[in-house]
């Protein structure tokens, strides 16, 4: 069976690791946190970025700083993991969903300055395939009606938009290492903070409400409880292992990049043909070749082509099911449903095709090959 995923090594990472323990601390904000810390705020100019243990954690860090409460409201893609809604739902806000784009399953952009409410505190953008959202458009609403923007950029690592990268547009951005993203360290997460009013509250957040880091920095002589917060930050362990992929994003990224064009190239003729639909990357995005998939005509031929894919031991799985008709959703809903054609399109008909770091070219050709003997 080809997998649909599978977590690899790349350089360093048991010695990394192995290291840490060494140092006698492997808990929280040691060497390898500050390492990863200094690479995301060199490598891609975040103003501050903080590991999570999770994107959800770096979502829900966002919820706290932006003080999200009860009479606010989010507006957040239907198309898109529980996560960019939980973070903000379980501070007790109302979350409004928006449709997807007809041409992708990011967020309608033309579609979310009608949802807006004098209640409605932010919108959080997620950058589906890791392929970007018009960020002029949305930040041209966000500013004109004084909200939040949150990019949930799980997917979207070493993705950019007009040349700037993800998660450095909005006022905040969440990343994933999840063990099925580009860069992995099993769990794990980062929040960026872009704007320099939230930087100081940040740190006391992430660590549990208390002033600690400003303690060691020196600028306290003692800590204590200043704010509401959690156990946000993660393991040496977890840090070890993330810094040493990171330090190999280049040769992964590459890798990636080979095995999305291998597959645009080898289905291309099936989209030509009216077949299925392949994604689409707009001209002011870039493709970190986070995932490959097709689009089918119904989910009759999605659940079939799955079906037919692992009757020749490929592994390919279909994607979100929408979060407007999800049962936590409707039950607070009384009766009422939402209408997004796209978001349920998407949820009916994308299917995603094995794509990690280890997968061979060859394998690639033969899942190729296979979906081409399907149609």
């Amino acid at each position: 069976m080809i997998p649909f995923n599978k977590p690899f090594l790349v350089g360093k990472e048991t010695s990394f690791i192995e290291e840490a323990v060494k140092s006698g601390k492997i808990s929280g904000n040691g060497e390898f946190t500050t390492k990863c810390h200094k690479f995301f705020e060199e490598h891609y100019g975040f103003k501050k970025t903080l590991l999570t243990t999770s994107c959800t954690d770096a979502l829900e860090m966002a919820a706290m700083l932006i003080n999200i409460g009860p009479e606010d409201e989010i507006i957040v893609p239907s198309y898109t993991f529980v996560s960019s809604a939980l973070a903000f739902t379980r501070q007790g806000a109302k979350i409004v969903f928006a449709d997807s784009r007809k041409d992708h399953p990011g967020i309608d952009e033309e579609g979310i300055e009608q949802l807006i409410t004098s209640k409605t505190k932010a919108i959080v953008v997620v950058h589906y395939a890791g392929i970007a959202c018009n960020m002029d458009v949305i930040m041209d609403i966000a500013k004109k009606n004084d909200i939040f923007v949150i990019e949930d950029a799980a997917q979207a690592i070493d993705s950019y938009y007009k040349g700037k990268p993800l998660g450095s547009i909005g006022h905040f951005g969440a990343f994933s290492f999840h063990e099925t993203k580009n860069i992995i360290s099993g769990e794990g997460g980062l929040l960026t903070i872009n704007d320099e009013q939230f930087i100081n509250r940040s740190e006391i957040i992430w660590e549990k409400g208390t002033n600690r880091s400003a303690f060691f920095k020196g600028e306290v002589d003692k800590y204590g409880w200043v704010d509401t917060g959690s156990s946000f930050l993660p393991s040496e362990l977890i840090a070890a292992f993330l810094y040493a992929q990171l330090k190999h994003l280049t040769k992964i990224q590459d890798k990636r990049k080979t095995i999305w064009k291998t597959y645009f190239e080898g289905l291309v003729s099936l989209q030509e043909r009216g077949k299925l639909q392949l994604g689409i990357v707009p001209d002011f995005a870039t493709n970190n070749a986070h995932m490959f998939y097709v689009i089918t005509k119904n989910i009759k031929e999605r659940d079939s082509l799955i079906k037919y894919l692992k009757s020749n031991n490929i592994h390919a799985v279909f994607h979100y099911l929408s979060l407007h008709r999800s049962p936590y959703h409707v039950k607070g809903l009384k009766g009422k449903e939402q209408s997004l054609p796209e978001a349920d399109r998407y949820t009916n008909c994308l299917v995603r095709l094995p794509l990690f770091y280890s997968l061979k070219i060859d394998e690639v050709e033969t899942i190729i090959k296979t979906i081409k003997s399907f149609y």
